[in-house]
């Protein structure tokens, strides 16, 4: 017969471990309270008898014997023991037969066996606790008596363990078959709905009840998880399918670009013109592929080896440098305004990065004749750079949207760019723990909280600007 399946469970073994251990601190226990209470009552046994043979022998001579038989008469339950012997030790009264040999004559309370003469004449042999004392004329007188109430103890308690520990132990094996099959039936439907999640059904989800248990919480945490993961899963095939569609397109342009040139080109001119937009949509498909490698690099990164202190002043100044000209070549007044000197750990160059792709959407999507601001701020224990422009602003329904790979508003989907940059923008500052919020409203307003700036102090005087720089040789600047 094959035996019950949840006898193999942990669940089980421990109840079993944890029965027995109980089994046996009870038995300990109860074993401690016999112990202790036999020992008390043989030692007021041992007083009482103390007592009584000082009572016995300070009684005349002549009334000794009558003074013992009184003490006989009035043992209802037969458990007293006395005796007097002569010197030779024959027997001259009392209820014992002959004078126990074992029984030293010092006062000294002793167990030791006897034989016990009975009401019918007969004897019975006995072990009693006894005492025994010499008297000024040579006779011995000897008090014993019977400590039964140690044995009736010891059957109350065995009876009591018998009673109580052997139903308490089976109950437990009980309670630990129920839990083992309880757990079991859990995980067994765990394992099923895990069954189906590897076999791609992505929305099923771990039970959990509504109490505060260990597997509940457990279940609650690989939900959100799997939350998580299925969020990523459905993106990560959104992403795919645009990539190979934004991929697809330049490449296309430049494989038709090609074909028609070598097909219709008759000089040098014509073919050169046919390459140069050839390079242009292999240039851009490039790019994307440049900037999708720069994301993965920067959201796999685990590292801060690169982090240091990167003060915000001087690097706005000098992406601002950069993007100067790109601003007045197509009418649009730039600003910096760094007043403080904010300084944050960081990875610079990433930092430059985001700054750059900001400013450059910023410009883009700005009219000619608009503005573009950008400041430095301290607020509520944190750094804030703020890009402000006068374009024509992010939708409150589009601000989580635009921060997707590929996303392209329908009003700006004829505006050159790839969908990119805020995405960049989002995985840096995702690395260094900053925050990145953008405002809807009349134009657009993005700022960078970076809430671990060391502390701040007013900035001198501007100083004469540095040359132009130009882009970092590091710095992928993507259009969104």
């Amino acid at each position: 017969m094959r035996s019950p399946q949840f006898i193999y469970t942990t669940t089980f073994r421990w109840a079993l471990t944890v029965t027995a251990v109980l089994a046996i601190f009870v038995a300990a226990l109860f074993g401690f309270i016999y112990w202790k209470t036999e020992e008390y009552l043989i030692a007021r046994s041992d007083s009482v008898l103390a007592g009584t043979l000082n009572i016995i022998a300070a009684t005349p001579e002549e009334r000794r014997l009558i003074a013992i038989n009184q003490h006989l008469k009035e043992d209802s339950r037969s458990l007293q023991h006395a005796g007097l012997f002569d010197p030779d030790g024959r027997r001259i009264g009392g209820n014992l037969e002959r004078m126990p040999p074992e029984l030293k004559l010092n006062d000294t309370v002793q167990s030791v066996p006897i034989v016990k003469m009975l009401p019918d004449g007969g004897q019975t042999n006995c072990v009693v606790r006894a005492i025994a004392r010499r008297m000024p004329n040579g006779n011995v007188l000897v008090i014993g008596r019977e400590v039964d109430e140690a044995n009736k103890i010891s059957h109350v308690v065995g009876l009591a363990v018998t009673l109580g520990l052997v139903p308490a132990f089976f109950l437990c094996l009980i309670a630990g078959a129920w839990l083992s099959v309880r757990a079991q039936k859990r995980i067994e439907e765990i394992n099923q709905r895990v069954q189906r999640i590897i076999a791609g059904d992505l929305s099923e989800r771990l039970p959990y009840r509504s109490v505060d248990e260990p597997l509940s919480k457990l279940a609650i945490i690989v939900n959100g998880m799997l939350d998580k993961m299925e969020t990523m899963i459905h993106a990560l095939a959104g992403v795919g399918n645009d990539i190979a569609h934004d991929v697809r397109t330049p490449l296309t342009r430049a494989r038709l670009t090609l074909e028609r040139g070598r097909t219709n080109a008759t000089t040098l001119e014509q073919l050169q013109a046919v390459a140069d937009k050839s390079i242009v949509g292999i240039d851009q498909a490039l790019t994307i592929v440049t900037a999708l490698l720069r994301l993965a690099e920067i959201e796999n990164s685990r590292r801060s080896a690169g982090f240091g202190e990167v003060a915000l002043d001087e690097m706005l100044d000098e992406v601002c440098d950069i993007y100067e000209p790109i601003a007045e070549n197509k009418n649009i007044a730039l600003h910096v305004e760094a007043t403080h000197r904010l300084t944050v750990r960081g990875d610079r160059d990433l930092l430059i990065e985001a700054v750059a792709n900001l400013i450059d959407n910023a410009i883009k999507f700005t009219p000619e004749g608009g503005k573009v601001r950008v400041e430095l701020l301290h607020g509520e224990g944190a750094a804030i750079i703020r890009v402000t422009d006068t374009g024509g602003g992010i939708s409150a329904q589009e601000r989580d949207a635009v921060q997707r790979r590929f996303y392209r508003s329908d009003k700006i989907r004829n505006t050159p760019g790839v969908g990119l940059g805020l995405n960049l923008v989002t995985a840096i500052v995702k690395l260094h723990g900053f925050r990145l919020t953008i405002f809807s409203g009349p134009g657009c307003r993005v700022e960078i909280a970076c809430p671990d700036a060391p502390g701040w102090t007013q900035a001198a005087p501007a100083s004469p600007r540095p040359e132009k720089l130009t882009h970092p040789s590091d710095a992928v600047v993507v259009s969104s």
